[in-house]
């Protein structure tokens, strides 16, 4: 008598095992994203059509994300973001450190050009530095340690901030200080300055041309937060015989760098008039 065998499926691969969570994972960024690009709830069958997924997949892919709150059903088959996006986007945003996130561009930044990186906040009015690449090449000294302090208006990372408050506010800024020069070349009137800050805000880096230490030059471009306001400097000083003109835009760029690191998105604005 003969038995008959039943048929076996063909196991299935590694690789197969591992295409379905990761086409998952995709579909469901793709969902997240439609739904990111539009701030009025979705039907069903417009996240269908918008992601291209057949409607009972996106069914199924959203009717998880909104177990776990990254979805909200707003209404029988209306979807939007969920807060548990906002909850994970919060914690993320604590997290941030700047110096952490902007030390690789800043050394790439050495390594292109060979000179002093800095990166300075505001504090008050004057500039703080709180992180430094460099290395022994310089043959003069560039005082700029970390910790180190500068009036606003001698420094190119300063004037950004200066520029960031508006004109109408730098005539605030000259009582209080009095424009104090630092060097011969330092910018010590408000006509001078303003006429400085038009070109910053012009070509969106700023400079400093041996206006805080005699024989040595910066450039800077501001570094922006997720809600586009401006929180550091990073700047490249140099020996005054040695700056180039094009580091003008490598600073610039490494800044966006940094920023679309820490979050920012829209496109960069130096500044208000």
């Amino acid at each position: 008598m003969m038995l008959c065998s039943k048929s076996v499926p063909p196991a299935k691969s590694k690789t197969d095992e591992q295409k379905s969570p990761i086409q998952v994972i995709e579909r469901m960024m793709r969902l997240l994203e439609v739904l990111a690009d539009h701030p009025e709830p979705l039907g069903l069958k417009q996240v269908a059509q918008y992601t291209g997924l057949h409607p009972s997949t996106a069914h199924r892919i959203l009717a998880a994300m909104a177990a776990d709150r990254l979805v909200d059903r707003v209404e029988p088959g209306s979807y939007r973001l969920g807060m548990r996006l906002l909850e994970l986007g919060t914690l993320v945003k604590s997290r941030i450190n700047v110096r952490e996130l902007a030390l690789p561009v800043m050394r790439e930044l050495h390594a292109q050009t060979g000179e002093t990186v800095n990166l300075s906040v505001r504090h008050d009015d004057e500039i703080v530095y709180v992180e430094r690449t460099s290395a022994g090449r310089a043959a003069m000294r560039i005082v700029h340690a970390i910790g180190a302090r500068a009036p606003l208006h001698v420094t190119a990372a300063g004037k950004l901030f200066l520029l960031e408050d508006g004109f109408a506010r730098l005539r605030d800024y000259a009582k209080r200080t009095g424009l104090a020069p630092h060097t011969r070349n330092t910018l010590n009137s408000i006509a001078l300055l303003e006429r400085d800050l038009e070109r910053i805000q012009r070509q969106g880096y700023a400079t400093d041309n041996e206006e805080a230490e005699i024989g040595v030059r910066c450039v800077a471009a501001g570094v922006r937060n997720d809600a586009g306001d401006l929180i550091a400097g990073l700047s490249l000083s140099t020996p005054a015989d040695r700056m180039k003109p094009q580091w003008g835009a490598l600073v610039k760029e490494a800044a966006e760098r940094i920023s679309r690191a820490i979050g920012h998105r829209p496109a960069a604005r130096i500044g208000a008039a």
